[in-house]
Parts: structure tokens; C-alpha cells; sequence
């Protein structure tokens, strides 16, 4: 999808737009087989990251780029610029992740704290489910459907002991309904319908399968070498922040979903530090986005029930070729909305599940994770307004590179829940609410031997923890 939105903002056509998107496939793939085997190793896919749409925006409407007149020299100028920003950002988490700077800040979120967080990482992506299924309703509607009666209502039928609908729903339900779209679309259903109905509901639209290669391995500075602007670079740092929040709390939430203990701090830092390597190989490569946990995915596995690492790692295998990436990446857009009212649901129903470990007759609590979710979603609703109003955020000073900041930390609901909620929950009468905000609970998970399961999830492979050893 970030592709599809940007690539012809910059200039780019369909050919420059399939190199993006196998681009990105490749690079998020590689970045995902890192994290489960030298991460967190939690069962994760590492995606593309909405958080860096605002200071890429930013900078595809500089008045330097903007006034290059051949469309092909101004995509080209444009992705190095993002580029640029990608690879100098990335020094935020990598410093922030293996100097274990991230493990002392996550020292004081609490399960009251994180549940804000991990809730709005599912609640506060609301505009991308529905609103996008009601663009082409005979599709979004009917997946929908089928989806939640193939993982929920027939998750119990066997075959051959095995629970087919429950852990394939979602293939299924995309099959079925992928071949219903192209039916339609064969049959000439869209032909004299608007543009905008058919853009998102023809599966032809993409231009994405007949142009991509079987086997296309991209290589570093691809698009040309990066450039650099102070600006841009400290309007990308924002988003590498937001990013950093929300990787936390799906991580959490992953671990809640993969029936693991929840990451001690170093794991989770170390997590960190590796997602910043993502992020600098996201912009030698030139993806066109930085990087973080897939929400979607986190979702799926209370959907299907599958932890397995080793599933994800095979996954991974197939965004890294060329041909598969550009056939999922051809899906119409409705059909993936569909999957999530879904899987972002189930996402923010892991972070409500925490307040079983608080006390919620706490009127304190009450106040705190009442007014950290109506903040988080209220705050970043309020700037998307003004912004599709005025054409740019409520922070609209001279300095751009502020304003990029601004904007982009308060567009994310699961950054102004945390400002919110830890600040909160780490002010207002801490020191004798410890058992009410359900830290006991968590203490014990804070450091490695602090349980002995902590081993068997986030021990490092090829014996490696002989070389760094666990805090």
C-alpha cells in the first residue's frame, strides 16, 4: 500500500512502483529472518511502517525536488533523499537498542501502562478497516464474512486431525474471494464504473505481476547514491521513535499471543537494535519506508494459533522472491481491510487483556488508562482533520524539519498513549500503587533468570549467548 500511495507522488511510473514494492518484500523479509533468529526471536514479521509516511511526504514536496521537471530524474532524486534520512535515522534504535538504553526505559512501563499502548496499536489503525472495505463492498463485505466463519464458527472441523479452516482460514477466505474479484473483473463488471471503483476492486489494476521477474534480487544504493539534508534526517528521526514505541508493544503483545513470557528488558533492547539495522539496510536499499512489527501479523497469530517461529522464517522466504511478492502485492485493497477489522482487533484486545493483572477498582487506573485510550485516539484524529483540511499538519512553522517531528510523533495513537499513560502511571501516587498497577507480575520477567521458560524462547541460536550473555 505505501508504495502504490507514494511511488506516483514522486514521479514514478508502474515499472518504478513493482521495483519498490519487491523491493521493500526483499529487504523486510531479510529483516525478518534477522529478528527471529538474532532479535527477539519472537514469532514476528517485520513490514513496512506507516509512521514514515509523514516525513517522506515531506520530503517528496521539498521545493528542490518539486521543481525537477522530468518525471523519472525527480523519482530517482526523491527516493535518494529518503534514502538519506532512512540510513541516518536508523542511528536512534541502534544506539538506543544495543546500548540497552531501550531496557532501562522499558523499566518503567507497567502492564497498566502498556495497555493504552498495545490497545490503540490495533484500535488506532481503525481508519484502515472499514473505511477501506466500504470502497468496494461486494469484496471487502463477502471476505469479511467468510473470514470470521471459517476461523471462528467452523474452527473446529478436522481433517485428518488437523483444524484445516482454523489455521488456513485466512488463505482460504483470500482465495475464495481473490477469484470471486477476478471473476468480476473478467467479466466486465467494472468496465463503465469510475475510476477510483475500479482502482480498488479490478485485480488487474496493480500492474504489478506481468512486470515483476521471477527472481529479482536488489542490491544497495540501487536507485543511485543517497543524499543528505539536516532536515529531512531530523524529521525521519521522528518517525524511527514512533516506530521504536510501537515495535514495543507489539512485541508484547506477540509474546502475550505466542503463549511466551514476556521479553525481558535486554531482549526486548536487543530486538531494538536490530530493528535499527532494518532500518538502515530499508534505506541502502532504498524501500521507500522504514521498518516495524506488522501489527496485521500479531494479530494473526491469535487467529490461526500458530507461534512457530519457524513458520514466520518460511514466510519470510517468500517476500523474499520476486514473482510471489508481486502476487500478493496485487491483492485488492478492500480484501486486506477486511482481514483487518479483524486481526487489529484481536491486536488491541491483547493489550485490554493486561488489565487483568492491575486492579481496575483503582480509581487511579481508571483515570489513567481512560484518558491515556481517549487521548491517543482523540489527539492524532484531531491532527489527521486539520491536515486533510489545510494541507499540512497543525505544526506549520519555518522550520520543517520541527514541524515534520511534531507531526509525525502525535500522528501515531500508540505514541501518545505511551506519553500519556507511562507519564502518568509513573507520577500520579507510584510509590504505593505498585500491586494495583500489576508490577509483582511483572517484575519477575524483567531479567532473563528471572523465569526459567525465558531460556527456551529468547536463547540465541549456534550458542551465541556464550558471546553475549544474557542480563
Amino acid at each position: 500500500m505505501i508504495p502504490t500511495f507514494l511511488v506516483p507522488l514522486m514521479g514514478g511510473d508502474h515499472g518504478d512502483k513493482v521495483r519498490v514494492v519487491q523491493t521493500l518484500l526483499f529487504v523486510q523479509g531479510i529483516n525478518t529472518l534477522i529478528q527471529t533468529l538474532f532479535g527477539t526471536r519472537l514469532p514476528t514479521v517485520i513490514g513496512g511502517s506507516y509512521a514514515f509516511m509523514v516525513p517522506i511526504m515531506s520530503i517528496i514536496h521539498d521545493p528542490a525536488l518539486t521543481r525537477i521537471e522530468d518525471d523519472h530524474l525527480r523519482f530517482l532524486s526523491s527516493m535518494r533523499a529518503v534514502q538519506g534520512a532512512l540510513i541516518v535515522s536508523s542511528s536512534i534504535q541502534i544506539i538506543l537498542g544495543y546500548s540497552q538504553l531501550w531496557a532501562i526505559c522499558s523499566r518503567f512501563f507497567s502492564p497498566l501502562g502498556m495497555v493504552p499502548v498495545i490497545s490503540l496499536l490495533g484500535f488506532g489503525l481503525f481508519d484502515r478497516g472499514f473505511p477501506v472495505v466500504g470502497r468496494c463492498v461486494e469484496i471487502g463485505v463477502p471476505m469479511l464474512i467468510l473470514f470470521v466463519t471459517f476461523s471462528q464458527y467452523l474452527k473446529n472441523f478436522h481433517f485428518r486431525q488437523l483444524p484445516v479452516l482454523e489455521r488456513f482460514a485466512l488463505l482460504i477466505s483470500v482465495t475464495v474471494i481473490w477469484a470471486y474479484a477476478h471473476l468480476l473483473t473478467a467479466s466486465g463488471a467494472y468496465k463503465h464504473r469510475p475510476d477510483l471503483t475500479q482502482g480498488n476492486c479490478r485485480t488487474d489494476r496493480a500492474y504489478l505481476i506481468s512486470a515483476a521477474p521471477w527472481i529479482k534480487i536488489p542490491y544497495p544504493l540501487q536507485w543511485g547514491a543517497p543524499t543528505f539534508d539536516a532536515g529531512h534526517c531530523f524529521g525521519m528521526m521522528a518517525a524511527v521513535i514512533v516506530s521504536l514505541i510501537e515495535s514495543t508493544g507489539g512485541y508484547k503483545a506477540a509474546s502475550r499471543l505466542a503463549s511466551a513470557t514476556p521479553p525481558p528488558a535486554h531482549v526486548l533492547s536487543r530486538g531494538i537494535g536490530w530493528q535499527g539495522i532494518g532500518i538502515l539496510l530499508s534505506g541502502m536499499f532504498g524501500t521507500l519506508s522504514g521498518c516495524t512489527v506488522s501489527a496485521e501479523n500479531v494479530g494473526l497469530l491469535g487467529s490461526t494459533r500458530v507461534g512457530s517461529r519457524r513458520v514466520i522464517q518460511i514466510a519470510a522466504g517468500f517476500m523474499i522472491l520476486g514473482k510471489f511478492g508481486a502476487l500478493f502485492a496485487s491483492i485488492p485493497f478492500p480484501i486486506f481491510a477486511a482481514l483487518y477489522c479483524v486481526l487489529f482487533g484481536l491486536v488491541a484486545s491483547v493489550g485490554l487483556s493486561f488489565l487483568q493483572f492491575t486492579n481496575m477498582n483503582s480509581m487511579r487506573n481508571l483515570f489513567i488508562v481512560g484518558v491515556a485510550l481517549f487521548l491517543g485516539l482523540s489527539i492524532p484524529e484531531y491532527f489527521r482533520e486539520y491536515t486533510s483540511k489545510a494541507y499540512h499538519g497543525p505544526s506549520h512553522t519555518k522550520a520543517g524539519w520541527f514541524n515534520d517531528f511534531l507531526n509525525t510523533i502525535f500522528f501515531s495513537s500508540p505514541t501518545v498513549a505511551l506519553i500519556v499513560g507511562v507519564f502518568l502511571d509513573n507520577t500520579l501516587d507510584y510509590k504505593d500503587s505498585a500491586r494495583d498497577r500489576g508490577m509483582p507480575w511483572w517484575a519477575k520477567f524483567r531479567s532473563f533468570q528471572g523465569d526459567s521458560r525465558n531460556e527456551e524462547f529468547y536463547t540465541l541460536p549456534f550458542n551465541l549467548n556464550r558471546f553475549f550473555p544474557p542480563s
